[in-house]
């Protein structure tokens, strides 16, 4: 008979069996709000989102949309008019093609005419009439004559004037960028705004076209797309700032010729309610654009910085887009049927390769920059837009929560393919509505940060059994490696054959470092300062010698045991014991910082190195062992580490170490015979690497050890001129030692067989 349980048995149960998942998936979900709240990193969710979003428009059917045509001033216009540019006449003769004869709505020019066209001659003998020629009467008179067929700009000026033409000019903010050629007149100013700013894009400087061409013409617009942090145009400014004045890009002043609209109002965000006055000067958000159209306003909606996003229509280009194309040389020969153009917008572009204005797109790597204007006229002219609506964050945290507590509560109660089923159907469910979305009401929604979480949900519940045991897999290692360092177990584990834990006998290079006056120093601190103390020396300690493939041997009370060669054989064991002996005392100086702030003691350490061989393996009892050192060498560095004090340095090595160790520069101390040991011994103080010592280290230390031969020699007087010059030079209690000592010997003269040897009968 089955077991019954009541309600909150069974909760508590199931707590016990998947609370850890649950809290995981609770985690996680809590990660992906606090991201879509921006207080995460989004660039890879930014990158996604435009995936999908780039993935909508490539898959959009294309249609032909026969109000706009793109006047193709390709290589049969070419061929047959002569080599772009064209002089202004033949333009001339294109715009009154255009608008007189086939009717066209709109003319806009994806072109600049930014220089005078001199192609007629009429500069030089305008020239010549008022120099060489100036005496001429006559000669003058008849170029007034001729003036109306030679003045090629003025002619095209002329066919301007009056008919719906739109002149494109280049904003610039380049380093070296001057304003050149005549900007059309302002659509709003900062006097027309009362005060309020507006978000757009600042520009310093512009290539326009000539002044009396863009007074001629109806409007004019900016042709500066906005590049996305992949390179591609997703978006392009609808209005730009330039000084105080705002000014609307080319597709938009062509829509609104198109439209018959004069005049724009900028609609701002309705946030009277919650601002004040000086808060929506600062504010200056707009919610859309409206256009004085009949019968009623036309809204173009504009999101950060007055930008649209642009709905692409195809792939481009001639047998690629949904717009026609037709050669400028069949408008101007009349080749065309006048209904294929009348009342249509005609944008004025070109495909010549050399002169191609292409452009890296989502839907194109080489899009006609023409048709990028196509696609936003075609927008207003529809009113269907594409954008990024204000409660997308609010939409995006939504779904991530439904997501986040439906999948995390769920999928830990299921089996592996019913966790398949259920993450596959939230994801298509994501993707379906967000592309009906699209589709439907024109929404760009976020839905990466809502598909990553469902991945890790899904990753996460599926793979817990494995990395659970990968857990206690690493908690095995990383307990070996308190013995050992981690990296030297990873690196053992990967040839376990070459290493065992027998004794054996081997040169290494061992460590003992000790703090200076501990007892006096734990007197001074509370027991739990000194705990908080003590663990932050030990751990920057331990980090630097296992940081250099140091093996940690143990702590032995305030004192660390160290060694280098083992278990993994190191050419370079003393040199890389005698760097880390360094960065140990560089280390105490940083602790020291800490410690100051929280006035504790400073921190001061005795380091003795020394190398030799010595027996290295798994020593101990039945009851515990521990991979060790031991022998003579390991004794002579403990004795080196205690009388570190004695001389007033923070790290001695001994004569084997030097010698292995021969890129670091030395100062050698004295000769010592350390108790438990009859042969005299040479130590060291190491300086640092010799590469790396500064002309004034050199120089103090050639003195020192001059000086340190004039001691051996017994030649006081000169030995303590030789060390007071350089204790003034730079104060050292190895000076202070020595000039001790002379003073000492002096009162009490040395048997004739002294060898210069200090004798230690302390440990």
């Amino acid at each position: 008979m089955a077991t019954k349980y009541s309600p909150g048995e069974v909760v508590r149960r199931l707590f016990a069996k998947h609370g850890a998942r649950w809290l995981l998936a609770l985690v996680l979900t809590l990660l992906a709000g606090g991201q879509v709240m921006g207080m995460l990193p989004a660039f890879l969710t930014e990158r996604i989102d435009l995936f999908f979003y780039d993935m909508r428009m490539r898959i959009a059917k294309v249609e032909t949309d026969p109000r706009i045509v793109i006047v193709d001033i390709d290589e049969k216009s070419i061929a047959e008019v002569g080599r772009w540019p064209w002089s202004r006449d033949v333009v001339a003769a294109l715009i009154s093609k255009m608008t007189d004869s086939y009717e066209a709505q709109t003319v806009a020019f994806d072109v600049l005419f930014a220089e005078p066209d001199n192609s007629s001659g009429y500069a030089t003998l305008e020239s010549l009439a008022h120099s060489e020629l100036k005496g001429l009467p006559q000669f003058g008179q008849q170029l007034q004559t001729l003036k109306p067929k030679l003045d090629f700009d003025a002619r095209m000026a002329a066919a301007i004037q009056g008919r719906p033409v739109v002149m494109g000019y280049n904003l610039s903010n380049e380093p070296d960028a001057i304003a050149k050629g005549q900007l059309p007149k302002p659509v709003f100013t900062l006097a027309s705004l009362g005060g309020r700013r507006l978000d757009a894009t600042n520009w310093k400087a512009y290539g326009a076209n000539l002044p009396q061409l863009q007074e001629a013409a109806e409007a004019g617009g900016f042709f500066n797309p906005l590049l996305d942090n992949d390179g591609l145009i997703r978006r392009v400014p609808l209005i730009a700032q330039v000084g105080d004045n705002f000014y609307e890009s080319l597709a938009l002043a062509s829509a609104r010729s198109a439209l018959g609209a004069t005049r724009m109002k900028p609609i701002f965000l309705q946030q009277d309610a919650v601002m004040s006055d000086q808060q929506l000067r600062d504010y200056g958000a707009l919610e859309s654009i409206a256009l004085d159209t009949k019968p009623r306003p036309t809204f173009i909606p504009v999101e950060r910085h007055l930008t649209t996003l642009v709905t692409y229509r195809g792939r481009g280009g001639v047998h690629g887009g949904a717009f026609r194309y037709v050669p400028a040389v069949d408008i101007l020969k009349g080749r065309v049927p006048k209904n294929d153009l009348a009342g249509r917008v005609l944008l004025v572009g070109t495909t010549v390769p050399g002169l191609y204005d292409l452009r890296a797109t989502p839907v194109s790597p080489n899009y006609p920059g023409v048709e990028i204007h196509a696609n936003i006229i075609a927008s207003i002219l529809d009113g269907d837009f594409k954008q990024r609506p204000e409660f997308a964050v609010g939409f995006d945290l939504v779904q991530i929560l439904v997501i986040g507590l439906a999948l995390g509560l769920l999928l830990p109660l299921l089996g592996p393919l019913w966790s398949i089923v259920l993450a596959a159907g939230a994801a298509f469910g994501i993707g379906a509505f967000n592309f009906w979305l699209y589709d439907s009401a024109g929404l760009v929604l976020p839905m990466a940060t809502a598909l990553l979480l469902i991945a890790a949900l899904f990753i996460c519940n599926l793979g817990w059994g494995y990395l659970f045991e990968y857990r206690n897999r690493r908690a095995i290692v990383n307990l070996f490696g308190e013995y050992v360092a981690p990296e030297l177990v990873a690196e053992m584990a990967a040839n376990p054959a070459s290493y065992n834990m027998e004794g054996e006998s081997r040169e290494l290079t061992v460590m003992f470092s000790d703090v200076r006056g501990f007892t006096t120093l734990s007197e001074g601190l509370q027991p739990n300062e000194l705990r908080e103390y003590i663990n932050a020396y030990l751990t920057a300690m331990s980090e630097d010698i296992r940081g250099n493939r140091g093996t940690l041997d143990k702590y032995i009370g305030d004192a660390v045991m160290a060694f280098w060669g083992a278990p993994i054989a190191l050419p370079d064991h003393a040199a890389r014991a005698v760097a880390t002996a360094l960065k140990m005392q560089q280390s105490c100086l940083v602790l020291n910082e800490e410690f100051a702030k929280r006035n504790w003691p400073p921190l001061k350490i005795g380091i003795g190195l020394n190398t030799g061989n010595m027996r290295v393996g798994d020593m101990g009892s039945k009851i515990r062992k521990a991979y060790t050192v031991m022998g003579d060498a390991v004794n002579l560095s403990s004795r080196l580490e205690s009388i570190t004090k004695v001389y007033g340095v923070g790290v001695l090595v001994g004569q084997a170490t030097r010698d292995a160790a021969p890129e670091f520069a030395y100062r050698e101390l004295d000769s010592v015979r350390v108790k438990g040991k009859n042969e005299p011994v040479p130590i060291f103080e190491p300086l640092g690497l010799a590469s790396e010592l500064t002309a004034a280290q050199r120089a103090s230390l050639d003195k020192w050890t001059a000086a340190l031969a004039l001691v051996r020699r017994q030649q006081w007087d000169q030995a303590e001129q030789e060390i007071l010059a350089l204790q003034q030079e730079n104060p050292h209690g190895l000076y202070d030692l020595y000039l001790q000592r002379i003073a000492y010997f002096r009162e009490h003269p040395l048997p004739a067989d002294w060898d210069g040897v200090t004798t230690f009968e302390t440990k």
